[in-house]
């Protein structure tokens, strides 16, 4: 599904933050991206997403170049991909109906669609009962549940998410790794860039660790533990 082949982004100001990056990750796949702040994790999920650019190297998906591809078909590309971040990204003066739906509007997705398709994945994550609310008016893992859904609810073949538990305690973290774990068993591919030790090393999965820039270790079922 993804394929990084001897990638480098170097930044303008010097700033090698990748270096030789060369990776695959197959359809379904829940990977874990971990590494100290500054080892490249962002700028990884970044290339993915095509918000930033390889200096060197190539990366496919979905058998597509990224570097080939057209500034006309990359609105294509991120609808095939739902973000997650550590800082949720949702729109204040929006229910959670809404910051959910409007994903789906900025697409052209029909009003009968959405009125549909909206509840369904906002059950799915368990928050059918606060449609009407105000992100401000919800706790963390309730913003971080509304911010799962809107990444779900065009129904993307990959999720990634960027510290989906960095300002979460350990109990909603784990309620939030339940959730990416279920969608995963549905067929979808999870990456996951994180600090999160415990969770690592308990779920098991495939661990990706960066290490200034660079992969330093690539193992399935792994743990964060000597990971970098």
């Amino acid at each position: 599904m993804i394929s990084f082949f001897n990638v480098s982004k170097i930044y303008s100001n010097g700033v090698k933050a990748l270096t030789g990056i060369s990776l695959q990750i197959k359809k379904g796949e829940f990977v874990f991206i971990v590494g100290h702040s500054g080892a490249g994790k962002s700028t990884l999920i970044k290339l993915i997403f095509k918000e930033d650019i390889p200096t060197k190297g190539q990366i496919y998906i979905n058998g597509r170049s990224l570097s080939r591809m057209k500034p006309r078909d990359v609105p294509s590309l991120r609808r095939q991909i739902g973000m997650v971040f550590q800082d949720f990204r949702l729109l204040p003066e929006r229910t959670v109906f809404d910051n959910v739906a409007f994903a789906m509007k900025v697409i052209g997705t029909s009003q009968s669609e959405i009125k549909k398709r909206v509840p369904e994945v906002l059950k799915q994550v368990g928050l059918e009962k606060r449609m009407s609310d105000y992100p401000s008016q919800l706790s963390g893992g309730e913003q971080q549940r509304t911010a799962i859904a809107r990444a779900l609810v065009n129904r993307p073949s990959l999720i990634i998410a960027d510290e989906p538990t960095g300002n979460l305690d350990i109990d909603t973290s784990w309620e939030i790794m339940e959730i990416f774990k279920e969608i995963n068993s549905k067929g979808t591919t999870v990456i996951i860039a994180t600090h999160a030790k415990e969770i690592v090393d308990t779920m098991l999965q495939r661990v990706i660790a960066l290490e200034s820039g660079e992969i330093v270790r690539d193992e399935h079922r792994g743990a964060y533990t000597n990971a970098i």
